[in-house]
């Protein structure tokens, strides 16, 4: 994801003006937008403010994503709380020996992960870049003869942590292959006489190109670049 294109900081504030909907404290609410403000600053995070946006308790960080249908929604939140501390007499006792009322840090966990997990699922349409596929690549032995090798092609692969599995089904090759091509599986690795005998592979993309032969090491290093630049 990009930031600035697929998503962005919110700083939203309170109304002070609507006392019905946010609590009458404009000290608290002064502080408290100061210190989120000072937050986003620091962290050199290209900002906006959105008034009426907060919570009734106090404002709060939101980074917004954009759906593929163009509407920004929350993924994320921290909430600054300086309410329930007070509602529940909240107090500790600070270095010099005061007792100081603190504030409750409200953020979403499981929730924006799974908002996450929605959000990329929308966006790829399942098409995961390969460091997120669940299976970065499936070998499929043209013929039982060839069973042996690929699945020592997989363990290579796999002790070089990769997450492999070998289609080994007895099916024809090209229903194999549009199969995983349907589950949108990043590579397939086929391998026949010819990549048995020199300990290759031959390589296609989900997308249908076709990558032709190549050494074992090379789609190694291929997929270990993509991995390591997430793309």
């Amino acid at each position: 994801m990009e930031k600035g294109k697929d998503y962005r900081y919110r700083l939203s504030l309170g109304d002070r003006k609507d006392e019905k909907k946010y609590y009458k404290d404009d000290k608290s609410w002064d502080d408290a937008e100061g210190v989120l403000r000072t937050v986003l600053t620091g962290m050199k995070a290209p900002f906006y403010e959105a008034q009426n946006e907060a919570a009734f308790y106090g404002p709060k960080i939101d980074i917004q994503v954009r759906n593929v249908a163009g509407r920004e929604e929350t993924a994320f939140t921290v909430q600054y709380d300086f309410v329930m501390p007070k509602r529940f007499d909240l107090l500790y006792t600070a270095e010099d020996g005061t007792q100081k009322q603190p504030v409750v840090i409200h953020r979403s966990s499981i929730g924006a992960l799974e908002r996450t997990m929605a959000f990329l699922i929308e966006k790829t349409a399942g098409a995961f870049p390969l460091w997120l596929s669940p299976v970065q690549a499936v070998i499929i032995p043209i013929a039982e003869r060839h069973t042996e090798a690929a699945r020592s092609t997989a363990a290579q692969l796999s002790a070089a942590g990769f997450r492999i599995q070998v289609d080994d089904r007895s099916e024809p090759m090209q229903a194999k292959i549009r199969h995983h091509t349907l589950q949108k599986v990043p590579y397939l690795g086929i391998i026949g006489d010819r990549e048995a005998a020199s300990g290759g592979i031959s390589v296609r993309t989900r997308s249908g190109t076709d990558l032709g032969a190549m050494p074992l090491a090379a789609f190694n290093r291929r997929m270990d670049e993509e991995v390591q630049n997430k793309r």
